[in-house]
């Protein structure tokens, strides 16, 4: 199968959040993604060795020091010769680099010029530091997740990757557009717009009066009996996302329930203490594994809870390559994108300094020169 982004070269900056996911996933679609490392490891974020590192897998990494004239002109040179950019600096930083867009575009008019930022390109905010978490307490997110005493944040999933995904559709319209046209253009967003976005469905039951601001209050966020996790014997969890009628009859006269609670009574909010408390002890009685044979493959919308370990070794999951049973990580996400992404060792910092300079018109005696003036790094050259 042809890698349908085959031909697509991809530069990333160096950031953490939004833009490795991004790049991850043109990579998965077959892009050619080459990541611009920092010489020194940067202290920003959660950092992980580079074997552990999943989000770089498919990319190839130079190690170039933007301070120093020579490697600057190198970032040029190879930005000249892409299609897609994306960097996640604060406002201005780019600019200042010399890698702007209009500094870019300048070079490259058919540039696609991705960038992500925190709190938005404008405004008192927008020079701010801040992660996930603060953007979704912003956003109108965070006061919704979480338990009636206090919100909890989804781990950094629906900011940082909310805004990646956004940015990942409007580069690839991008390059439509660049195709067409032979003209690039910048494509904008923020973790903020990012988290935001994905609130499209909570916002439209607020509208229409279906939705409580008190957290713990609302179907889809624990309040109803059917739509909620419950403790097992063992101490581990049950999901119930029992929602339709027909699925939560299923639920009941699987859990035992059938004499004890009255299925038409699922939309009866009077009822929900009592449900909720009677399935809570049916669920109690038992270990975890028993409910996940009493529940197996019906309708009832009932499931174990997994960690991230069990996930990985679960049969269903390697049946249809969520995960591989060789590999400690996720596999790419769209199922149509070739799996050669994937299988490609993950990047050492510098790895493939020489190969990538030569691919953007270096000698290699240019690029030997380029590495001992300091510009430019190598794993050999940082060991």
């Amino acid at each position: 199968m042809t890698d349908l982004l085959s031909g697509v070269r991809v530069v990333e900056m160096p950031a953490i959040g939004p833009i490795p996911f991004c790049a991850m996933t043109l990579a998965d679609l077959g892009a050619e993604v080459i990541r611009i490392d920092r010489p020194a490891a940067s202290d920003l974020g959660l950092p992980v060795p580079p074997e552990c590192d999943f989000l770089a897998r498919g990319k190839r990494s130079i190690v170039l020091d933007l301070k120093h004239p020579d490697g600057l002109a190198a970032a040029q040179q190879l930005i000249e010769r892409s299609d897609i950019l994306l960097e996640g600096f604060r406002p201005g930083v780019m600019e200042r680099l010399g890698l702007g867009p209009a500094q870019c575009m300048a070079r490259q008019p058919a540039l696609v010029y991705g960038r992500v930022s925190g709190w938005g390109a404008t405004g008192e905010q927008s020079v701010r530091a801040g992660h996930d978490i603060n953007f979704l307490a912003a956003a109108g997110v965070l006061g919704t997740v979480g338990t009636r005493e206090q919100p909890l944040p989804p781990l950094n999933l629906v900011g940082d990757y909310g805004s990646a995904l956004q940015l990942v559709s409007g580069v690839l319209a991008g390059c439509l557009h660049a195709r067409a046209t032979g003209r690039g253009t910048v494509i904008e967003t923020s973790i903020l717009r990012g988290a935001a976005s994905l609130m499209a469905f909570p916002y439209s039951l607020l509208a229409s009066g279906q939705w409580s601001a008190q957290r713990g209050d609302n179907v889809l966020d624990g309040a109803a009996p059917y739509y909620r996790t419950y403790a097992t014997s063992d101490g581990r969890f049950m999901a119930v996302g029992a929602i339709e009628p027909a699925f939560y009859a299923i639920f009941l006269t699987q859990l035992g329930a059938g004499a004890a609670v009255d299925p038409a009574s699922q939309l009866d909010r009077a009822t929900w203490p009592a449900t909720a408390e009677t399935i809570a002890r049916l669920f109690k009685a038992h270990p975890q594994s028993h409910w996940a044979n009493v529940f197996g493959a019906s309708d009832a919308c009932c499931t174990p809870v997994l960690t991230m370990e069990e996930a990985g070794r679960d049969a269903h999951n390697l049946e249809q390559g969520v995960y591989v049973a060789t590999a400690a990580g996720p596999m790419p996400g769209p199922g149509i994108a070739h799996l050669r992404a994937s299988q490609l060792p993950l990047p050492v910092p510098g790895n493939d300094t020489v190969r990538v300079l030569r691919d953007a018109g270096y000698t290699g005696e240019s690029a030997s020169a380029l590495i001992a003036s300091g510009a430019a790094y190598c794993a050999q050259s940082r060991a």
